[in-house]
């Protein structure tokens, strides 16, 4: 008797998924233009590009939060978890198990940095709330020592206190926006360690957003490279740091042929790329 044909078992559905969307603000301005990504369980994805690439509309789109600003996803859908969630509130979003940390922190100032972390777990209960703080404490030891308000703490604390108020919420997925804005080298250093023991340990799956490429690169397993709304190069982590055009224009290093940065035109990747 042959033996049965045993069919290849079919890739799992990624955790999200942003289908081909557009992005227009003030019902005139046209900023993202068809862009697609996806995001596996329990993986970190960077998403790279030039500043006004389009990058934090990417986040504010599947976070909810593009209302706030006169923005609307009029085009694709975005998918989480199975479910679609474009067009929902955020706090709907968030109860989903999406979080942003977004840029500049924006932590409350005139809050302490224990009531900064409950605003995170606003959607929990009472009895969660305590073992959750002390868990971000383990991560955060500083966040523990620091009783003033969370106005008075370094460039470093306030980022730790932003992802810490993310864990209070226990996504399944946290959106980050430039974690390394402002903060020195070895503050850099140790943000990007927190985030691949978040993803590790914790399982917590993550967008990352990231000017800083060499460091979202090494942590992360895919990312995608966007120009002017699109999406123009993905592939891992691994592939896209020996890429030479990325180590051109985002790695601060040089293709085969050595160039000069007076004659170069931001056109010339584009073409290369699209």
């Amino acid at each position: 008797m042959s033996a049965s044909l045993k069919l290849p078992e079919a890739a799992p559905a990624p955790l999200l998924e942003v289908k081909n969307i557009e992005v227009v603000y003030n019902d005139v301005i046209l900023v993202l233009r068809g862009l697609s990504l996806a995001v596996p369980q329990g993986k970190i994805v960077a998403l790279l590009g030039a500043n006004g690439a389009g990058k934090s509309t990417t986040l504010k789109a599947i976070s909810g939060l593009l209302k706030t600003e006169e923005g609307e996803v009029t085009r694709g859908e975005i998918t989480f978890d199975g479910a679609r969630i474009d067009g929902i509130d955020p706090h709907l979003i968030v109860r989903r198990g999406i979080f942003q940390v977004m840029e500049g922190r924006r932590i409350i100032a005139d809050m302490t940095c224990l009531e900064n972390l409950r605003l995170g777990a606003f959607i929990r209960s009472d009895a969660e709330v305590k073992r959750d703080i002390d868990m971000v404490y383990e991560y955060f030891p500083r966040l523990k020592e620091r009783t003033g308000l969370a106005g008075y703490l370094s460039g470093g604390e306030q980022q730790m206190l932003a992802i810490g108020r993310a864990l209070m919420a226990r996504p399944k997925l946290i959106l980050m926006d430039e974690p390394s804005m402002g903060l020195s080298p070895l503050l850099v250093k140790e943000v990007f360690g927190i985030i691949r023991r978040l993803n590790e340990e914790l399982g917590i799956t993550i967008l990352l957003v990231e000017q800083n490429a060499r460091m979202a690169l090494s942590v992360a397993s895919h990312a995608y490279v966007m120009e002017q709304g699109k999406v123009v190069l993905d592939g891992s982590a691994a592939a896209l740091a020996e890429n030479e055009d990325v180590k051109e224009f985002y790695l601060g290093g040089h293709g085969t042929e050595r160039k000069s940065f007076r004659n170069l035109k931001s056109y010339k990747r584009r073409k290369r790329w699209l």
